[in-house]
């Protein structure tokens, strides 16, 4: 692995992360496929087309359905799914404490009880990062606690000292696991978590000690969760300048397009968020000019594309009021194809955040972005 930090503009950083699985122009947003499938019918062959470079999987959902052992005897999950660009797969621990309803957290892990066949389950650092090793992703997340956002301090405290110590027994099993014969992908790299809610404090110690792990990438959750947009921009502020400005930093499952850009410009640099598939299933598609709801009927008669002078394969063929229909007709080809032009958006997005980066113009572009987005055409 080698991460180039190839410019900076105040904090916001311009960054190339080569993996055995190609090269991740960063900043990047994460296409989040939970159960190794983006939801809208988007296939592999899709993402390649609508400029995905990293496809996100889950290690929970995917070992409590299909199973990461047969994954495995299938050849990994990149073979699986027929993707040969990164993919990075969070550790389960955020499925662990925001699905289960019964939950006994221990040192050793986390028992709880599945959601699909109420099965009793135990994950712990070690067993995620089978789990993860076993589906020979790029890169895979460690296993951590995610209190809640408004959660008390003392819990928070007691929280963090025990993601810190979850940490360094993923990184010893990580390394173990490399190690072995059967491994699927030997060059598997591990990302260590930021926790502590809405305390700086707590944060910036966190953020301290887990830098010190030597990691080749550090995430920071917890976050949209609960806090508002303004607390969330104050974690940022806070912890970023303590994270290793020569790694990855990845913020954990955010967000809209305004906080990307706000999150960018305080240094962060790897993005997943099911905002624009979710939004895209229920006929909401991002443009240049704010969001459309499709299922309005002021587009019923619009034969324009969702978007002018968009190159996504929806805006290239088909209307507003084509889409609106099959999606007012429950047609599954409406949800695609609003799925397929909000992931689009998203990608072309990072793209053009790129390009400002490169060329030294970023806080411009922000502003444009921020104001054209606010300003409706329709």
């Amino acid at each position: 692995m080698k991460y180039e930090l190839l410019k900076t503009e105040g904090r916001a950083k311009r960054g190339r992360l080569h993996t055995v699985h190609g090269v991740i122009e960063t900043p990047v947003f994460m296409n989040v496929g939970t159960v190794a499938a983006i939801k809208g019918a988007v296939s592999t062959d899709d993402l390649k087309d609508i400029k995905c470079q990293v496809q996100l999987s889950n290690t929970y959902h995917l070992h409590v359905r299909t199973g990461d052992k047969l994954i495995k005897e299938l050849g990994g999950l990149h073979r699986f799914m027929n993707w040969d660009r990164p993919i990075l797969t969070d550790s389960g621990g955020f499925q662990v404490f925001s699905l289960a309803g019964i939950r006994k957290i221990k040192e050793e892990g986390v028992t709880f009880n599945s959601h699909i066949d109420g099965r009793k389950i135990f994950m712990g650092p070690e067993e995620s990062m089978q789990i993860q090793s076993n589906l020979g992703s790029t890169i895979a997340m460690a296993f951590d606690e995610c209190p809640p956002a408004l959660a008390d301090r003392k819990y928070v405290e007691d929280s963090v000292a025990r993601t810190t110590r979850w940490l360094e027994r993923c990184k010893l099993e990580m390394a173990r696991l490399n190690s072995l014969d059967d491994t699927v992908n030997k060059e598997q790299l591990l990302f260590g978590i930021n926790q502590g809610a809405i305390f700086n404090d707590i944060r910036i110690e966190h953020a301290k000690t887990i830098s010190e792990f030597d990691l080749p990438g550090y995430a920071i959750g917890g976050l949209a969760v609960g806090e508002t947009h303004e607390q969330m921009y104050d974690v940022l502020d806070n912890v970023v300048p303590y994270l290793p400005q020569n790694k990855p930093t990845y913020l954990m499952g955010v967000g809209t397009p305004a906080n990307i850009l706000e999150a960018v410009e305080r240094g962060v640099d790897f993005f997943d968020c099911v905002y624009p598939s979710r939004n895209g299933r229920h006929g909401h598609v991002y443009t240049n000019h704010g969001k459309l709801n499709l299922f309005n009927q002021k587009f019923e008669k619009d034969m324009r594309p969702i978007e002018e002078g968009c190159g996504c394969p929806t805006c290239k063929s088909y209307s507003r009021a084509y889409v609106r229909h099959l999606l007012k007709a429950k047609e599954m080809l409406g949800m695609r194809l609003c799925v397929l032009h909000n992931l689009y958006f998203y990608n072309t997005m990072m793209e053009e955040i790129r390009d400002a980066l490169d060329e030294g113009r970023f806080a411009e572009y922000k502003k444009q972005k921020l104001e054209s987005m606010a300003t409706p055409l329709d």
